[in-house]
């Protein structure tokens, strides 16, 4: 659980989503382009006036909760449901960036597995 890989492939995911959950607040990266089903995706979430911004909020807390190594399995559980949701995004209606998407996922694999003693009384 503490290997040197473990914590590198943490603190990764950690500034990831910390960095890319505060670009939906101060926009510091400019949008991509992307296709027309992903921006009509996108700017639905925008005009929800909070769906976007609920997600980036629980980007930055599970962000920083990998990176202080505090909740961790909780937090790698919390990331699920939104990198699934990464992921399907880019494999079906932004394809652009969907390496970032893949890796996303799977270092969030990777860290579930790598923390699998935590999980393991949930499944008695």
């Amino acid at each position: 659980m503490n290997s040197t890989f473990t914590n590198i492939l943490r603190i990764i995911l950690g500034l990831a989503l910390v960095v890319f959950g505060f670009n939906k607040f101060l926009e510091f990266f400019p949008t991509p382009e992307m296709a027309r089903a992903g921006a009509n995706f996108i700017e639905s979430l925008e005009s929800s006036g909070y769906i976007l911004y609920a997600v980036a909020i629980l980007e930055i807390i599970v962000g920083l909760l990998l990176l202080i190594k505090k909740w961790v399995p909780f937090a790698l559980i919390l990331l699920v449901p939104i990198s699934v949701n990464i992921l399907f995004f880019h494999l079906f209606l932004d394809v652009s960036g969907l390496a970032v998407a893949i890796a996303i996922v799977a270092i969030n694999i990777i860290l579930i597995y790598k923390f699998w003693k935590s999980y393991r009384p949930l499944f008695q």
